[in-house]
């Protein structure tokens, strides 16, 4: 087996020191661990420290120390799925663990758990929703036996309560009775206004309220101790980005973004991790390119009907999902700028 030195060399590699991780690599005992090694380090180079692979099938990559993301898939919600849909993440401290989004069904979310347990023991102190939709939050109820508060913007709570029978019966429906079995809204216990600080023990996530964007209540989480900001749903990547909040108030927040330091960031939807400014390029050009179509068609007396044939639709080939989300997009963005 590696000894942890010699991981720790692996995790803090680049490009450049190729050729002395394949050195570290070969001193290791273990011939399997040294290919898992090697294939991760190609396949991953924003990952930067080994997979790990948890129980029942369930993946989580430690993209700095004591940070795990899981990636969803592009796909709409299915049997097949169990909700499994975004990206999930959950960051251990000296005392404690913070869970981070917890996917899209009970089912699931019980495999997200069972997945973080056998990587730690500790305690799960909190679970943080970076907002209100189901694929990030019907999972909360199998956290519910840690007694963990659950963390969410200040309006977090009332877009659950007003949404949550169409949430409940929508993916009651898409998933299936079995894999939704179990399936519940819950509400946050702790609300943020502005920041908030959780003290996980030797390392703190700074939970920043943000105004109204993908939705209206969005949370972006720092972990301090690696500079990782987890933005949820306020960056997609290769799937397509899908509004429910404000479309002017997604760009201004993207030209934020783009002036913010950060190691690294991870996405609600895409790679387990990114770099800013390039992460939030292409979700920046979608948006642009619909207002710009949207405010041409306003402006020659257009309907919302013919917006949504022509609106972006340059687009439609550099995101999946195109064909599901975009005409609603582009109905949330007349609405929007049709009175601007």
């Amino acid at each position: 087996m590696c000894t942890p030195g010699q991981l720790q060399a692996i995790g803090k590699a680049t490009e450049r020191e190729t050729n002395a991780i394949a050195g570290v690599l070969r001193q290791c005992a273990c011939r399997r661990t040294f290919l898992r090694s090697a294939l991760a380090f190609s396949v991953a180079p924003l990952v930067g420290r080994l997979p790990a692979l948890a129980a029942n099938g369930m993946t989580f990559s430690e993209v700095a120390p004591g940070v795990f993301v899981h990636q969803g898939r592009y796909e709409l919600q299915s049997p097949e799925n169990r909700g499994d849909m975004a990206n999930a993440s959950f960051v251990i401290g000296n005392d404690a663990v913070a869970v981070i989004d917890t996917l899209g069904s009970a089912k699931v979310g019980a495999e997200m758990r069972a997945a973080i347990r056998a990587i730690t023991d500790k305690p799960i102190r909190y679970v943080v929703n970076s907002h209100m939709h189901p694929d990030h939050v019907l999972g909360n109820v199998a956290f519910k036996e840690d007694g963990a508060e659950f963390v969410g913007h200040h309006k977090l709570a009332r877009g659950l309560a007003a949404r949550a029978d169409q949430y409940l019966a929508t993916s009651k429906h898409m998933l299936g009775a079995d894999a939704f079995d179990g399936s519940e809204i819950i509400p946050p216990t702790v609300s943020v206004n502005d920041k908030l600080t959780l003290n996980l023990g030797g390392r703190s996530l700074v939970c920043e309220a943000q105004t109204v964007a993908h939705t209206d209540n969005d949370l972006i989480i720092i972990d301090t101790a690696t500079d990782t900001l987890f933005l949820g749903d306020l960056l997609f990547s290769g799937h397509i980005p899908t509004l429910d909040g404000s479309l002017r108030g997604w760009l201004a927040l993207i030209e934020q973004l783009e002036g913010r330091k950060a190691a690294r960031v991870v996405p609600g939807h895409g790679p387990h991790a990114m770099l800013l400014p390039e992460a939030v390029s292409a979700e920046k050009e979608y948006w642009s390119v619909v207002a710009a179509d949207v405010r041409r068609l306003i402006e020659d007396g257009k309907s919302l009907a013919e917006a949504t044939k022509t609106a972006g639709s340059s687009e439609r080939d550099k995101w999946r999902l195109f064909e599901q989300y975009h005409v609603r997009n582009v109905t949330a963005a007349f609405a929007e700028l049709e009175w601007e």
